[in-house]
């Protein structure tokens, strides 16, 4: 660990800060409906498309009508999916002559993608055409991040509004969070990123001869000698714009973004470790200007911040400390643990966006998280337990950290005999049910899931490294499909009939057992009047409030899941150390 790292990471924070701030008041006017006068030309777009959808933008809907309409457009686009992947052999653009994905894949990557969870267990290259990754994979980026987008506005609304029995148009919402802010962002990145050399064609795949022939031993004794390679090709640029921005994460290529046809600079790298938290962090802005309080939205920011740090600081460490056990065999320590690392990026760049990547329920990696030392590989894990309120997806971060709000004001309110309020509006017992249910589903199902991973024989196959690490494995698998974010340890192999369904069950689990919870808590709260505050009121934009909120996170979080970190990864640093 040194001042250079140090340099580069407070240089990141700044700059995302810096970046979040305008981006989050341009938002706020967006969804008012005053969009700035430089982006007008897109009304008559907006309304082309309402007309062509027969969507009445002046009429809102209550919350359970929102709901509907939420789970019925997400289901259509998960079908969607499955079925161009079915029909993938068929279908144009696929210069490989690449065949239909298996039923259980399919259904897997469908619920994957319409779920913003983009968790992969496959290889891009080697299994989708590029039809498929346009018009399926996507498509979906966009739609799934607006849909969170999306299910954030009405609970924003039930704070600001006033004994009113609607939330807002969900129409509306997934077209101007499509239209006025990721198309746009999509686009000025996806341009950056070919100015970098990220690829952005339909050619046919390249073969390369390679300068310096490989030789090597293969399993059964044959010595083996490769003379060439096959470079895949494909429009990649597009899809890694918006898969960073939208919180997405699912890589064009196998490797992801350690492929230096989607991540070729140390400034593409950065641009794309800043698109990944930019909107989440521009939210918290959104949210203190349409409540008309720019401290309530700086203190939530407040609080990702400071967890963000922390944990990056951790991992950072446990990297830099490197292998004691490669140490031992002559390995220079120096430069810390590089298994698993591109050498171009080093420790700090690749714990940067691991923190980065499972702090937002991203999931797209720049280094393999199966090598990382075992606290190193904790710190992502742990993120992700937490629900992923550290900045989290896009819309679902802050209406995940919202309910951990909601929860630390009840907490505060019993510590003094007080009925609850957050921003004007009394919490009741059905608020703090629906806050409950947001904050506990996620670890129940992690815990329930990897129990059945580590009993079932079908689970247990896939495991690479028995003993604590192999219960690591299944335990991140399932703390990333859960909470929607879609990276792995790459030992596991996930591309089995049992994973492929139960994660499929998970990360719908972790996506609708939620947002439908928050839509029935913004309609609750929309209906009640706003609570004039008074001398016992908790004031919810200090540095009391957020270290009280910080300390709620990490307690459900601790309370939740240290006695299985003590069976996985912190066995497995003690044995390390041995």
């Amino acid at each position: 660990m040194n001042g250079n790292g140090v340099l580069q990471m407070a240089l990141y924070v700044a700059v995302l800060l810096l970046m979040a701030w305008p981006l989050g008041i341009y938002m706020a006017r967006v969804y008012e409906g005053g969009a700035p006068r430089w982006v007008r030309f897109l009304g008559p777009l907006e309304r082309f498309i309402y007309r062509v959808a027969r969507v009445r933008p002046d009429q809102e809907m209550g919350w359970k009508r929102y709901a509907v309409a939420m789970l019925l457009f997400n289901l259509l686009g998960l079908a969607t999916v499955y079925l161009i992947q079915r029909a993938q052999g068929w279908l144009p653009l696929n210069p490989q002559g690449l065949g239909p994905v298996p039923p259980d894949g399919a259904l897997n990557t469908a619920v994957s993608f319409a779920t913003n969870t983009n968790w992969q267990d496959y290889g891009g290259e080697s299994t989708l055409s590029y039809f498929t990754q346009m018009t399926a994979l996507t498509v979906q980026n966009f739609v799934s991040a607006a849909t969170g987008m999306a299910v954030l506005l009405p609970l924003i609304r039930g704070f600001v509004r006033r004994t009113a029995q609607t939330v807002g148009n969900f129409w509306v919402d997934l077209t101007r969070s499509t239209l006025y802010v990721l198309l746009p962002l999509a686009l000025v990145l996806a341009l950056a990123l070919v100015s970098q050399g990220v690829i952005q064609n339909f050619k046919s795949y390249v073969t390369a001869f390679l300068v310096e022939p490989v030789t090597y031993t293969d399993a059964g004794g044959k010595v083996v000698t490769v003379s060439e390679q096959t470079l895949p090709m494909g429009p990649a640029a597009s899809q890694i714009a918006i898969k960073q921005l939208g919180t997405n994460g699912g890589g064009f290529f196998n490797v992801n973004s350690a492929h230096p046809f989607e991540n070729p600079t140390p400034l593409s790298n950065f641009l794309e470790v800043i698109a990944i938290l930019l909107i989440p962090a521009a939210l918290c802005f959104t949210f203190g200007r349409m409540v008309g309080d720019m401290k309530q939205g700086g203190a939530i920011l407040a609080a990702m911040v400071i967890l963000f740090v922390l944990f990056l600081a951790g991992c950072w460490w446990a990297e830099a400390s490197g292998n004691p056990r490669l140490t031992r065999l002559g390995v220079d320590p120096t430069p810390g643990n590089m298994e698993g690392k591109e050498v171009r990026f080093g420790v700090v760049n690749s714990t940067l966006w691991a923190t980065a990547t499972t702090a937002a329920s991203n999931g797209s990696v720049n280094s393999m998280h199966d090598s990382y030392t075992p606290l190193g590989g904790m710190v992502p894990m742990i993120l992700m337990k937490l629900g992923e309120p550290v900045f989290g997806g896009v819309g679902s971060g802050l209406y995940g950290m919202l309910a951990f709000a909601v929860v630390t004001v009840f907490i505060a309110g019993l510590m003094v005999g007080r009925t609850p309020e957050y921003l004007g509006k009394k919490i009741e017992p059905f608020d703090m049910k629906m806050a409950a249910i947001v904050v506990l589903i996620p670890c129940a199902m992690v815990l329930v899931c990897t129990a059945l991973g580590v009993m079932c024989e079908a689970g247990r196959s896939s495991i690479s490294n028995p003993g604590p690490h192999g219960l690591t494995q299944v335990l991140y698998a399932f703390a990333s499909m859960t909470n929607n974010n879609g990276s792995a340890f790459a030992g596991l192999n996930a591309n089995t009939l049992f994973y492929n369904l139960l994660g499929s069950v998970a990360m719908i689990v972790g996506r609708y057992w939620l947002a439908v919870p928050i839509l029935a808590l913004a309609g609750s709260l929309a209906r009640k009047k706003k609570v004039p505050a008074s001398v016992g009121t908790l004031a919810t934009h200090t540095p009391l409030f957020v270290g009280l909120l910080i300390s709620v996170i990490l307690l459900v979080g601790a309370l939740t899941f240290l006695p299985v970190l003590a069976l996985g990864p912190i066995a497995e640093h003690f044995q390390m150390i041995k």
